[in-house]
């Protein structure tokens, strides 16, 4: 996540810079430092930020899980920790999912494919 997307997110949460550091569990110099572009934005942070907009989203009572949108064959989605924890809307948040076929050794590696997935849209097209 680089700084103008924390910002944007900060925004559409309708946070100032000291409420979102208390949501986050950061200080307010590190907030000022993120959108700055100072300090890069930490897994865990981001993770939180797009769990709060996730939120947000009023429509995500409807939407599929990501097994039934994805067409997961059913030996995938017994390996995969979105299915075992009935996470299909969070699969974006678990580590570990059986996303494009095998999990992802990191969070940035993970965080790419699903910025790509059309699960992980959904979450974004109403707040971009």
């Amino acid at each position: 996540m680089d700084s103008e997307e924390f910002v944007k997110f900060r925004k559409n949460l309708a946070k100032t810079q000291q409420h979102i550091a208390e949501l986050l569990g950061v200080s307010v110099k590190a907030v000022h430092s993120y959108e700055q572009g100072w300090r890069n934005v930490p897994t865990h942070v981001e993770r939180q930020l797009y769990f709060l907009l996730s939120r947000l989203k009023h429509s995500q009572e409807s939407n599929q899980p990501c097994w039934t949108i994805k067409k997961c064959p059913t030996e995938r989605k017994k390996k995969c920790p979105a299915w075992e924890f009935r996470a299909g809307k969070f699969c974006w948040f678990i580590n570990g999912t059986i996303c494009e076929c095998k999990a992802q050794q990191s969070w940035k590696d993970k965080i790419k494919i699903c910025k790509e997935c059309e699960v992980f849209q959904d979450l974004l097209d109403e707040l971009v």
